[in-house]
């Protein structure tokens, strides 16, 4: 069996990622954000039964630093008051301790040799260095490779030089390192979702909670709330 699943409940994102952080294993993530339900349905073409993808993001553990962070090397938006970083970073793995920015959270766990750990940082480490930027447009060009199979293989329509957005970073770190995970895609072409089905021997730590309750199934709870509340009060 090429993928062992363990499933773990009960854990914060905190707690979760600091029991599963370690250099050269990759986090999956999915939230709510427009960009990643957009990113999450558009996944679905790559499921047989077309449900809608859980992740949304994909990103490299790095080395746990003086400061006593963990670091994490991903390709994203980072927008904060003031300033704006579109590409490749260095990240604090508190950036996904938030619960409700990032409801779902995997860790992929390839049992990589010291060596192979070193040859995929460094490839991550060399992008960051060469500012390599985020790409929307390669993003938009995989959306499309998405609904046509045949052109995943071939180079994304929408390439550019010097850019990668997050799952494609993952796979080009990957493969230059001497490990293809998803064999027969172009790097561009790769979605967080193909890595959580890659067929490289893995452990994958996949942190399960419970379903929330829809807001429809919200809604008819406050209202069921007051009504009986009405029918409690005095004649």
């Amino acid at each position: 069996m090429h993928q062992k699943i363990i499933r773990i409940t009960g854990l914060t994102n905190r707690e979760f990622l600091e029991r599963h952080a370690q250099p050269g294993r990759i986090g999956l993530s999915g939230g709510g954000a427009p960009i990643d339900k957009l990113i999450r349905r558009a996944e679905r073409h790559v499921n047989e039964s077309k449900e809608w993808s859980r992740w949304s993001h994909a990103f490299l553990f790095g080395e746990q630093r003086s400061d006593e962070h963990h670091w994490i090397i991903e390709s994203d938006l980072h927008l904060a008051r003031k300033h704006v970083r579109l590409g490749v970073q260095e990240n604090r793995l508190a950036k996904y301790f938030d619960e409700a920015a990032y409801s779902s959270l995997a860790v992929l766990d390839f049992g990589l040799s010291a060596r192979d750990v070193r040859a995929v940082l460094r490839e991550g480490l060399e992008l960051l260095a060469n500012r390599t930027r985020y790409s929307l447009r390669e993003l938009f060009g995989t959306l499309i490779a998405l609904r046509r199979p045949e052109l995943r293989g071939r180079d994304n329509l929408l390439a550019r030089e010097h850019s990668f957005y997050c799952s494609a970073l993952v796979q080009y770190c990957f493969r230059r390192a001497g490990i293809d995970l998803v064999p027969g895609l172009d790097v561009k072409n790769t979605t967080p979702e193909d890595l959580a089905r890659t067929s490289a021997p893995h452990v994958m730590y996949l942190l399960e909670r419970p379903d929330e309750p829809s807001r429809l199934r919200k809604l008819a709870r406050r209202v069921k709330r007051r009504v009986q509340a009405q029918l409690r009060k005095p004649q």
